[in-house]
C-alpha cells in the first residue's frame, strides 16, 4: 500500500527486453533507498513493482506485459523522469488516501492553465472508471493523490498547488499526454458490496 504522496522524481536510465516482459532500470535520485530490500514494493508513476536489482542510487524492477498494457510504463522510454514512492509502513501518516499501486486505467490530459501561483489540470478518464470518480473525492495520477475539483460526465478536474508541481512530474505534463489513473479504493468496494451475491 501507497499514501499518493511522491517522495521523489526518477529517471528511468534504461529498459531492456525480457521475453515479451521488460526490466526498468531507475535511478532514484533522492529517494532514500538505505532501508530498500530485494522483492521490496516501490510506486513508479503509480504502477507497485518489486525491487529485483539494488544500487547505490537506484533499482530495478521487472513489469510484466499485463502491466505495459494496462499502464502508461509501456511507452516509457530512457531519459524520461518518473514519480517514486516507497511502500508505507504501518504507523506511517496517512498524508494522502490509500493507493493500491495497482493502475485502473489511463487518462488523458486536456488542458492544463494557471489559476494564481497552482495548475489546473481537465482529464478524461476511460468511461468504465469515470463512475469512480466523485467532486471532492481521491484521484491518484501518475502515483499523486490529488482532490477532484469537479467531475463532469468522464472529464474531470483537479488543482496542482506548487509544491506539487515542483516536487512530482505533473508540473512537466502537456496537453494530450496520457496518465496512469488509480480511482478510490473505498469506492470499488462499496460498488461490490452493493452488487451483493457471491
Amino acid at each position: 500500500m501507497f499514501t499518493g504522496i511522491v517522495a521523489a522524481v526518477g529517471t528511468l536510465l534504461e529498459r531492456s527486453a525480457r521475453g515479451g516482459d521488460c526490466r526498468l532500470r531507475i535511478a532514484a535520485e533522492t529517494l532514500d533507498l538505505s532501508d530498500v530490500a530485494i522483492g521490496d514494493s516501490i510506486a513508479v508513476n503509480g504502477c507497485c513493482l518489486t525491487v529485483v536489482e539494488l544500487e547505490a542510487d537506484g533499482f530495478s524492477a521487472d513489469v510484466s506485459n499485463e502491466t505495459l498494457r494496462c499502464t502508461t510504463l509501456g511507452s516509457l522510454e530512457p531519459g524520461l523522469r518518473v514519480n517514486l514512492e516507497k511502500a508505507m509502513c504501518l504507523g506511517d501518516r496517512l498524508g494522502g488516501h490509500l493507493v493500491s499501486g495497482h493502475v485502473d486505467g489511463i487518462g488523458a490530459l486536456l488542458r492544463r492553465e494557471s489559476d494564481g501561483d497552482s495548475l489546473r489540470l481537465s482529464l478524461r478518464a476511460p468511461a468504465e472508471l469515470a463512475r469512480y470518480i466523485a467532486r471532492k473525492g481521491c484521484i491518484c495520477i501518475d502515483g499523486a493523490s490529488l482532490t477532484v475539483n469537479e467531475v463532469d460526465g468522464t472529464d474531470f478536474g483537479v488543482n496542482i498547488i506548487p509544491h506539487t508541481r515542483a516536487e512530482t512530474i505533473i508540473g512537466q505534463y502537456r496537453e494530450g499526454q496520457q496518465v496512469n489513473l488509480e480511482v478510490d479504493l473505498v469506492a470499488r468496494y462499496i460498488e461490490r458490496l452493493q452488487q451483493g451475491g457471491a
